[in-house]
């Protein structure tokens, strides 16, 4: 079976990042976030035992949603310049594995990873696995073809998320949170939901009416809450037909002499160990980020 792992970056870089304490290369920059992130990455190879490995990243343009929305994603914090800095190194990395990277100006890696996912089985996909921490993803979740894996504490545990699964969770089926947001709203996002409902009443209600639609047909409401429910619903729901460049490649070995000297470069002895099985010899206390202080996180 042809299976897709769909790395989420942006989302599994900054949990990366909070997860660990500072670590240093060799030339002395951070790489908390570097280090988390190919530690996962490792990880979910192994554990996961993809055919075909992708990562999509955000852009650090507009995206449309903040054209329909001036307020979306506007009390969010600004991303640390450490954490910032790192990003090209991440890039880089994940080259180095022979890994494709896809992203859009316009679009966030959300919608990137929707689109991929939709159209996977044109390339020979059976199985699509999803890798981030935001439950705005759960709404892919799909007749055993396209799952969330999610982690749950730091990086070092993880729940799979199938349609029963997001069910569980949600209160909704996975086809249905766009709408649920739409009532209830979304703090992280910053867009307001339907005054007077929350997430249980939205639960109750397209329990009742089935669609967001059918509950605006039915619930005395004003013109702007619902023109407010109908906006919230348009920026919830992941997009799938992203035009992206590039394509799908299957997963080759990860011994690759680009890997290799990038994680010299970087100074990590146990990702190196991972990758070529033999012993990687310290160089002497301070060298390299291992002597730094890290923890595993898997």
């Amino acid at each position: 079976m042809n299976r897709l792992v769909l790395i989420d970056g942006n989302a599994i870089l900054h949990r990366a990042y909070h997860a660990l304490p500072t670590l240093t290369a060799p030339d002395g920059s951070v790489v908390n976030a570097v280090y988390g992130f190919g530690t996962m990455l490792l990880r979910l190879i192994t554990d996961l035992a993809p055919t075909h490995v992708a990562v999509a990243f955000d852009r650090p343009k507009p995206t449309f949603r903040k054209k329909l929305f001036e307020g979306y994603q506007a009390k969010r914090p600004k991303m640390d310049e450490e954490l910032m800095d790192q990003i090209p190194k991440v890039h880089d990395l994940i080259a180095a594995f022979g890994i494709p990277i896809f992203e859009k100006d316009g679009f966030e890696a959300d919608d990137v990873i929707g689109t991929l996912a939709k159209h996977a089985k044109k390339d020979g996909i059976d199985q699509v696995i999803i890798v981030t921490g935001d439950r705005d993803m759960l709404q892919l979740v799909r007749d055993e073809k396209i799952f969330v894996y999610m982690p749950t504490k730091g990086l070092s545990q993880a729940k799979l998320y199938g349609e029963k699964e997001v069910s569980e969770r949600m209160g909704v089926s996975p086809e249905k949170i766009p709408d649920f947001k739409a009532l209830a709203g979304d703090p992280s996002d910053n867009y307001p939901g339907v005054p007077g409902i929350g997430p249980k009443t939205a639960v109750a209600l397209l329990a009742k009416y089935k669609t967001l639609e059918g509950i605006l047909k039915t619930k005395e409401l004003s013109i702007s809450e619902k023109k407010s429910a109908r906006l919230g619903r348009d920026l919830a729901t992941i997009r799938t037909n992203v035009p992206l460049e590039g394509a799908l490649a299957p997963l080759g070995s990860l011994n690759r002499p680009e890997a290799i000297a990038e994680l010299t470069t970087l100074g990590f002895r146990s990702l190196l160990k991972r990758i070529i099985g033999e012993k990687i010899e310290s160089r002497g206390a301070g060298s390299t980020t291992e002597a730094s202080g890290q923890q595993e996180l898997f």
